[in-house]
């Protein structure tokens, strides 16, 4: 076990996102040249994340960030909960120091990179803000992250989160906050868990993102212990032609429209609020509910740092600094499990 006097450096992982109008267009064509998110030849792939960046940077993400000012809270947020984890941890590993990278938007891995071999810890702690592992989030920025470690020469000590879909703080988090909404709706509502979709061809591929999406969503509603609780897993954010996993949070409403159900809905994937909890749900889904005669729309908060979820955090830091493996969580059947990092 490390020693508690030693320098750690816990480095928390997240999306990003543009901090003014003019990052939008540059933000996405990051995202989606990343080869995890399109998976096409270097040269089609930069054609694509061009003509993707232009149009929706011109469009649609234009106008969603405009009405968060032009900008993503995600980094705000993710510093925010970096600065409690530290806090929390730092009551037993004082010298241990936590720092944000973002994947597709600063700051991003090289400066962050350089930023931990300044600090020259004795062991670093990669932490995912990703409770459900995807190739297209935990696994593309853990792959980013060494590349450019290995390029600066930061030869340090490092150990892995994977996933925690079913950690107890994330669930206990997210079960409080599903229950405040809970006590204030009508008898007859539906909880909607919303969680970020992807093509069909990705979880083919042995990605096990929607199953332990909905493993976490059955954890939570196990937590909540409501007798008959009415409640459906949901994927949002479809971008592109192929086929996505579903069934869309869209189709989650219509439903709950032709059942004359209100809705409550939990983006149980995410864990801090940005563009997609606060204007996709917020405003679009609520926008799309009240057009199809849905009687009652609540959105939950993310756990953001709700003092459970951080808890919970820094208990996946004190398991890698104690040494221990977290049990494989994922069926067989998923070949590109995270616990194979």
């Amino acid at each position: 076990m490390t020693e508690n006097k030693q320098k750690i450096a816990v480095v928390l992982m997240n999306l990003g996102g543009p901090l003014k109008e003019a990052d939008i267009k540059p933000f996405l064509f990051n995202f989606f040249m990343d080869k995890n998110i399109i998976g096409a030849p270097l040269p089609i792939r930069w054609l694509l994340a061009k003509w993707i960046a232009f149009k929706r940077g011109s469009g649609a993400a234009k106008t969603s960030y405009a009405a968060l000012g032009g900008k993503s809270p995600l980094l705000e947020n993710t510093e925010a909960q970096a600065k409690a984890l530290e806090l929390l941890l730092q009551k037993t590993w004082p010298q241990l120091k936590v720092f944000v990278t973002m994947r597709y938007w600063h700051p991003m891995s090289p400066d962050v990179v350089r930023a931990v071999k300044s600090y020259a810890p004795a062991q670093v702690i990669l932490l995912p803000l990703y409770p459900q592992f995807s190739t297209t989030t935990s696994f593309s920025s853990i792959q980013n992250w060494e590349r450019e470690a290995q390029s600066a020469g930061l030869d340090i000590a490092t150990a892995k989160v994977c996933c925690y879909p079913y950690q107890s703080g994330f669930i206990s988090a997210s079960a409080a906050l599903v229950r405040a909404e809970i006590e204030k709706a009508p008898a007859k509502t539906r909880v909607l868990f919303s969680a970020h979709g992807l093509p069909e061809k990705t979880i083919a591929g042995g990605d096990p993102y929607q199953f332990q999406c909905e493993q976490s969503a059955q954890k939570i509603v196990d937590s909540l212990g409501i007798e008959n609780l009415d409640w459906q897993v949901c994927y949002q954010s479809r971008v592109g032609p192929l086929k996505w996993i579903g069934p869309s949070t869209e189709e989650a409403l219509d439903k709950a429209a032709a059942d004359g159900v209100g809705v409550i809905v939990y983006p149980h994937a995410f864990v801090n609020e940005h563009v997609e909890t606060l204007v996709e749900i917020e405003e679009e889904y609520r926008e799309y509910a009240h057009e199809k005669g849905v009687p009652y729309f609540a959105r939950v908060p993310t756990v953001s740092t709700h003092p459970d979820f951080i808890a919970g955090l820094a208990a996946l830091v004190e398991d890698k600094l104690a040494g221990k493996t977290a049990p494989r969580i994922c069926p067989e059947t998923f070949k590109r499990c995270g616990c194979a990092l």
